[in-house]
């Protein structure tokens, strides 16, 4: 297995629109794997393709809870949402920032395991914004695109200080 780079804010690749997967031979199966390594070793709960670079529909997902839960969702199609839920969130491809998103409280959505066999999960609370906030990555969005943009603009210019100070270490 193997760490991947996962891409930060303002990166216009995390713009891009995921495409279904299609082939479910050794090299997604090795893709997992790195994702799962790469969000465990950034201590995220939840990493979608698009954030590594890989432009296909899959998200890796763990909430480290007590709860057995599917981790892997390959070509995920939601198809029920109810509910409304306010919370902080936060994300590895926007580093230390945490802002209040509106979501939908309880979703179900419909996906594919690793080897492609299909699934349908209700969700809620935690699981449910998760399943969200990584599905918005898979069509280009973050979830600083639901803040003003005067809030956006002073968390790209922070991270942009924050990468240019790095690069001088």
């Amino acid at each position: 297995m193997a760490l991947l780079n996962v891409l930060r804010f303002p990166d216009e690749r995390l713009r891009t629109v995921a495409t279904p997967v299609t082939d479910f031979g050794d090299a997604l199966q090795q893709q997992i794997d790195n994702m799962f390594e790469t969000m465990y070793h950034e201590k995220g709960i939840g990493l979608a393709a698009t954030q590594v670079d890989f432009h296909q529909q899959l998200i890796v997902m763990d909430l480290q809870d007590e709860v057995e839960r599917p981790k892997i969702f390959i070509n995920p199609v939601l198809s029920k949402q109810s509910g409304d839920f306010s919370n902080d969130e936060g994300c590895l491809s926007v580093p230390g920032i945490y802002a209040k998103v509106d979501r939908f409280e309880q979703v179900t959505i419909t996906a594919q395991d690793r080897l492609g066999e299909t699934f349908t999960v209700d969700a809620d609370e935690l699981f449910a914004i998760c399943i969200q906030h990584e599905m918005d990555h898979l069509m280009g969005k973050l979830f600083v695109d639901y803040l003003s943009p005067l809030k956006r603009q002073r968390i790209r210019q922070k991270l942009e200080k924050a990468a240019r100070q790095q690069s001088k270490d």
